[in-house]
């Protein structure tokens, strides 16, 4: 009977971390496309831009683009690149898209590659779940939910601060 405690209980302290890191992680593929772990972070009342990040792998043997992105939840989604130019951090949009070279991962995380959420709806608020479709040249476009994550789930990176971002149309 011991035995039987003893091996139920290791079981279970071998097999729950898989079964929580399962639901935890979301990932989406079409295609030979990956997305995985979309995520953005809580805005405070009144702020008009949220952020965007995920991981895109590209498992096929051609490019692809990511050209777009959309949400009911904001007026407008534009991919951005974060670059470090004369000592200055600064945004721009890329206008062309994000280029996901064949077999190649490109990760959209803080002071990297991001989606800018413009003209929000309503504020996000941190336990939701927003919907969000992808749009790609070269490959069918993707329905993925962004998870947004408490401001503290990432305590090594600072959110960048956009405060002073203006909207480019």
């Amino acid at each position: 009977m011991i035995k039987r405690i003893l091996f139920l209980f290791v079981t279970s302290i071998v097999i729950l971390p898989a079964f929580i890191t399962g639901a935890l992680a979301h990932e989406y593929s079409h295609g030979n496309v990956d997305i995985d772990h979309p995520w953005s972070r809580p805005t405070p009342p009144g702020t008009p831009m949220g952020v965007g990040y995920l991981v895109i792998t590209n498992h096929s043997d051609t490019d692809i683009t990511l050209v777009s992105a959309s949400t009911p939840r904001a007026g407008r989604v534009s991919i951005h690149e974060t670059l470090m130019k004369d000592g200055v951090m600064r945004m721009q949009s890329l206008k062309s898209g994000l280029a996901i070279p064949a077999g190649e991962v490109v990760e959209l995380k803080p002071h990297s590659y991001h989606l800018m959420l413009e003209k929000l709806v309503e504020p996000l608020k941190e336990g939701e779940s927003i919907p969000l479709r992808l749009e790609f040249e070269g490959a069918d476009a993707m329905d993925v939910e962004l998870s947004v994550e408490s401001l503290d789930a990432d305590m090594g990176q600072k959110d960048m601060d956009h405060s002073e971002h203006t909207m480019e149309h």
